[in-house]
């Protein structure tokens, strides 16, 4: 690889883009896709293309045979990361599950009582103020974030900041009249439709879930296929 691949690379990966690597196995070249743009290299078939987005989309590396000959995608992803607000009941059910598939998990929650190492094990607790925190972790193209309190001073700081960052998930648990609220209180923050249609809520797909566990389930499936399908029209 010559240098200036490689501080390319680095750079992009440093920013946290979708970065992948083509290695060109029969002839020996390389190119650098950065969140689907050609950097630098050989331009890209339409067929690699798509090769390489699907390679984004399942966090996998893949050596393809095509026109080219043999090519090795080498993807570059930054690490999936949970940001729940609201140290509750669903919030210890989300935790572990969204912690064996892969993600990052940090739990944001000001009232001491709730966010505990005792109900939290081996869970990263934030005890700052929701906006605060999010300003702190900064969530990117590879965070989701889901806000489960019901409380408008908790849930609202951390939306607020969350529709001006690039979380590919947002979520918040509550009624769709709870969600029509929400949605007034988010416009007159000066958040616009476009914005406040990224939020997923009632939060979770529609299976009918009722216990804690559940709703944990419905958002982990949710999360799961805007992570993996983001083209694909939200479940009704």
């Amino acid at each position: 690889m010559n240098l200036q691949l490689l501080r390319q690379l680095n750079e992009a990966r440093a920013a946290k883009r979708a970065t992948c690597l083509v290695r060109f196995l029969d002839r020996h070249e390389e190119s650098l896709v950065v969140d689907g743009k050609l950097v630098d290299g050989a331009p890209l078939s339409p067929a690699l293309v798509d090769a390489v987005a699907a390679a984004h989309r399942e966090d996998r590396s893949r050596t393809l045979e095509g026109e080219e000959g043999r090519i090795f995608l080498q993807i570059f992803n930054p690490p999936l990361r949970l940001l729940i607000v609201g140290a509750v009941h669903i919030a210890q059910a989300l935790a572990p599950m969204a912690s064996l598939a892969g993600y990052a998990v940090t739990v944001i929650d000001p009232r001491r009582s709730f966010a505990t190492d005792a109900r939290f094990p081996d869970v990263a607790l934030n005890g700052e103020w929701p906006d605060d925190a999010m300003s702190e972790l900064a969530p990117d193209r590879r965070t989701a974030v889901v806000t489960l309190t019901h409380d408008p001073k908790l849930d609202d700081p951390a939306l607020d900041v969350v529709l001006r960052s690039e979380a590919f998930y947002i979520a918040a648990l509550g009624s769709t009249r709870t969600h029509r609220q929400r949605v007034a209180r988010l416009r007159e923050l000066g958040h616009g439709d476009e914005a406040i249609a990224r939020i997923h809520g009632p939060a979770g797909l529609d299976i009918g879930a009722v216990s804690p566990a559940e709703i944990a389930v419905s958002v982990m499936a949710e999360m799961t296929r805007v992570l993996r399908r983001p083209d694909e029209p939200a479940a009704g």
